[in-house]
């Protein structure tokens, strides 16, 4: 009895796997003898050995169809090697033959390779410059197109140029040498400041400028159109260009500000452009500068007054001393009166009284020549201060933002500079005008104690 139960439990434990291998909706079946276990363990073996028959002749057959797509593979791939081999052979002898006639086609141009070399290079530069040309706007831009493509085909050897282009080069390049020294006008659109388009009547000086209604015109190559320039240079440039647009043929000659520099405008018209405005340069010194330019003003017309004031009073005074009637709305008048009240008095007395009366005039005259003289001292003084205050605020600049930009630095150094100038502008005038007030009133009150001194003098040899 256990040699049978050891052998039931050998083999259970061999078929555990195929007991628990069915699948969970089939019907578990029920051994209740040993004979049935062991038949059903003789039926899993024989349904196992049958799967795996199976399974052996499916792997034989695949095997069988990958050594045939193996050998299929096999010899695309040799005839592929034929082909490339053919090919390689076919390409070295295409090689020879190209580098045969390559150097036939060399031979054959012979000197004309130089030649086709400066041709593509005179195309390549025209076509820049054409580009930029003033003359673009009135030819317009087909010529351009022309020479790029005259460079491109030349460019690729494979194609030499015609002698109808190689004439139309000539053409254009002869065109424009001759308009660099023509004055034309002729009606085209134009661009203003707020970009709306308009036909003007441009009149073209050469490849150096053009203007329309008086003003300059810039020529934009993106469009090939003309446009007023956002700022025009000074009036006396904008009158000759108003001058030359309603000129018309003749042998007088007209004066026009050309610019020769460049073929579209050149640096120096731009230069002209950039060029700060009286008055810009006066905001370029802020708050000093405006104070400067205003206290400025003050004392030159202050300066002035006073030296009209002084005229008409030595006048007056140069008058009376030639003239026996006196005249008290004078100072020399008023002095001379006092003089003659007090003659019969004794001859310090009179001195005295005199010396009051000249005294008293004094300051009439000299009135307002201190505050000249204050205004030729405090204005580079004010100068100095704005200088200060520039240099402040470009260090202040350079901290911030470094010195990487010169941009940033440019309002400091102006604001330091204009105010030192206006300074200058002030206290240079004011200083002269001082001096010439204070030698007028100088010389006027000479001739107040010359005169006074003859009256001691009279007064004195009648004693």
């Amino acid at each position: 009895m256990k040699k049978y139960l050891l052998i039931l439990f050998v083999l259970c434990f061999s078929f555990n796997g195929f007991i628990f291998a069915q699948d969970a909706d089939e019907e578990t079946v029920e051994v209740s003898t040993v004979e049935a276990l062991l038949q059903l363990v003789k039926e899993g073996k024989t349904q196992e050995q049958s799967e795996n028959a199976k399974r052996e002749a499916r792997f034989m057959a695949n095997k069988n169809k990958q050594a045939e797509i193996l050998a299929a593979e096999k010899r695309e791939l040799a005839r592929q090697e034929r082909i490339a081999d053919q090919l390689e052979a076919e390409y070295k002898k295409n090689e020879e033959i190209l580098r045969v006639k390559e150097e036939a086609y060399q031979k054959e141009l012979g000197s004309l390779v130089e030649l086709f070399g400066h041709l593509q290079s005179s195309a390549g530069e025209a076509a820049v410059q054409f580009s930029g040309s003033l003359t673009s706007a009135q030819y317009g831009l087909d010529r351009v197109d022309f020479l790029n493509d005259l460079t491109s085909k030349m460019s690729e050897t494979t194609e030499l140029p015609s002698i109808e282009e190689i004439e139309d080069l000539w053409f254009e390049l002869k065109r424009e040498m001759v308009a660099s020294g023509q004055v034309v006008s002729f009606d085209t659109t134009v661009v203003d400041v707020d970009g709306e388009s308009s036909t003007c009547n441009v009149t073209r000086v050469g490849l150096f400028n053009a203007v329309c209604d008086g003003k300059y015109l810039e020529y934009l190559s993106a469009s090939g159109e003309y446009a007023f320039l956002p700022r025009q240079p000074a009036g006396r440039y904008t009158k000759t260009a108003k001058k030359i647009g309603n000129a018309e043929a003749g042998p007088d000659p007209i004066k026009f500000g050309v610019d020769p520099t460049g073929p579209t405008g050149g640096s120096l018209l731009a230069n002209l452009i950039q060029t700060p405005s009286l008055a810009e340069r006066a905001a370029q010194g802020r708050e000093v500068g405006y104070a400067i330019i205003f206290v400025g003003l003050i004392g030159i017309g202050l300066a002035f007054w006073k030296l009209w004031s002084l005229f008409v009073l030595g006048k007056a005074v140069r008058s009376q001393a030639g003239s026996k009637t006196l005249d008290v709305r004078n100072p020399l008048g008023r002095v001379l009166k006092v003089g003659e009240e007090n003659f019969e008095k004794d001859i310090d007395t009179l001195e005295l009284k005199l010396a009051e009366a000249i005294m008293a005039e004094r300051p009439s005259i000299e009135r307002g020549i201190g505050a000249v003289r204050i205004i030729s001292v405090v204005a580079p003084l004010a100068g100095l201060l704005g200088t200060v205050t520039g240099m402040i605020v470009t260090f202040q600049m350079i901290t911030l933002y470094g010195t990487g930009d010169p941009k940033l630095m440019a309002g400091g150094i102006s604001q330091a500079l204009v105010t030192t100038v206006l300074g200058l502008l002030v206290a240079i005038p004011t200083t002269l005008l001082h001096s010439f007030t204070a030698s007028s009133a100088k010389g006027i009150i000479s001739v107040l104690e010359e005169q006074s001194t003859g009256i001691l003098a009279e007064r004195a040899e009648g004693k």
